[in-house]
C-alpha cells in the first residue's frame, strides 16, 4: 500500500472513485467552470494545480474548462502512483492540444511541495487537507504554491450524502443516519491515531485567512440524483454503502451489520443495487482565498 497519513489503501478505491466521478460529472463541471472563470483573461495561459487528484474526475472538468477558454496547463499532484497515472490518462483524453497535462507524485504534507509545483493561478484541493496531520500547515503550504493573484479552492465539508429510504423493509429504520454517525466516529478516531495530527479549531475560510490569503469566501453546491436512479447511480450507491459500512463497521450494531450484509449481496432479494427507490443527495462546500498581488 502506498504511504498515506490516514492509513487508507486508496488504490483499492480507484474503481469506485471512477464511478463516482462519472455520475457526478455534471456537477463537477459547473464547479470547474466557475473556478476557471476566476482566472484573469490577460492573454497569458493560466496554470491550474489539482492537489490529491484522485481518479481525475475534477482534473478532467478543469482541463475541459481551460480548453474552452483557450488553453493553459494543468498539473495533477498525488502521493499514490496508481491514482496519479489513472488521473493523468483520463485528463489527457479530454485536454486536446491547447491544454498541457502533467503529473507530479508528491505528498501534500511534504514541506517541499511548493518547490516541485509551478506557481499556479488556481490550486484545487478536494477533501485532501482533512487527511493530513497538520491541516493549517497544509493550507499554508498550498498557499505558497499560488502565483500573485492566484486562488486556492478547498472543497471541505458540506452535508453528508443521503442515499437510502428511511425504512428499507429490512433491519431497523434509519440505517443511513446510523451509518453517517459511525463514519463520523471512525473519522475522529482516524485523526486521533494519525501520527503528528494537530487539531484545526477554526473554520476553513478563517484558516485561509491565517495562511495570508484575502477575499476569503465560500459557496456550496448540491449533488442530486433523484429516484428512480440510473444503473450507474445505483452502482455508485452500492460503492457508498460498501465504504460507509466498512469504515464504520466496529461502531455499528450486530443487527445493522447483518442488514448491510444483505443489502450488499446481489443474490439477496434485499440487494440495494436492485432497488428503484435509492438516490443520492448531498451538498459540498468550496472555500476560496486569493493571494494578494
Amino acid at each position: 500500500m502506498a504511504h498515506t497519513h490516514d492509513g487508507i489503501d486508496w488504490t483499492q478505491r480507484l474503481v469506485a472513485m471512477r464511478r463516482a466521478d462519472a455520475v457526478d460529472a455534471e456537477f463537477d463541471r459547473g464547479v470547474a467552470e466557475r473556478l476557471v472563470g476566476l482566472l484573469p483573461a490577460d492573454g497569458v495561459a493560466p496554470v491550474v494545480v489539482d492537489i490529491g487528484s484522485g481518479a481525475g474526475g475534477m482534473s478532467v472538468q478543469l482541463a475541459t474548462a481551460l480548453a474552452a477558454r483557450g488553453g493553459g496547463r494543468i498539473v495533477l499532484a498525488d502521493a499514490v502512483d496508481e491514482l496519479l497515472a489513472a488521473a493523468v490518462e483520463a485528463t489527457r483524453e479530454v485536454a486536446g492540444d491547447s491544454v498541457q497535462v502533467d503529473g507530479v507524485r508528491v505528498d501534500a504534507a511534504d514541506d517541499g511541495l511548493p518547490g516541485v509545483l509551478p506557481a499556479a493561478d488556481l490550486v484545487w484541493a478536494s477533501r485532501v487537507v482533512h487527511h493530513l496531520p497538520d491541516q493549517q500547515k497544509a493550507i499554508d503550504r498550498l498557499a505558497r504554491v499560488l502565483a500573485p493573484g492566484g486562488w486556492l479552492a478547498l472543497a471541505e465539508g458540506g452535508l453528508a450524502s443521503r442515499c437510502l429510504p428511511w425504512d428499507l423493509g429490512v433491519g431497523e429504520p434509519g440505517l443511513g443516519s446510523r451509518l453517517t454517525a459511525a463514519r463520523d466516529v471512525w473519522f475522529e478516531r482516524m485523526r486521533a491515531e494519525m501520527s503528528g495530527a494537530v487539531r484545526l479549531p477554526i473554520g476553513w475560510t478563517k484558516a485561509l485567512g491565517v495562511a495570508g490569503l484575502v477575499d476569503t469566501t465560500s459557496f456550496s453546491y448540491v449533488v442530486d440524483h433523484p429516484a428512480p436512479a440510473s444503473d450507474a447511480v445505483r452502482e455508485s450507491v452500492v460503492d457508498w454503502l460498501t465504504w460507509m459500512s466498512g469504515v464504520g463497521e466496529e461502531d455499528l450494531s450486530e443487527s445493522d451489520r447483518h442488514t448491510v450484509q444483505r443489502l450488499l449481496d446481489p443474490e439477496d432479494e434485499a440487494f440495494v443495487g436492485a432497488r428503484d427507490d435509492i438516490f443520492v443527495l448531498s451538498a459540498s462546500t468550496v472555500h476560496l482565498g486569493r493571494r494578494s498581488g
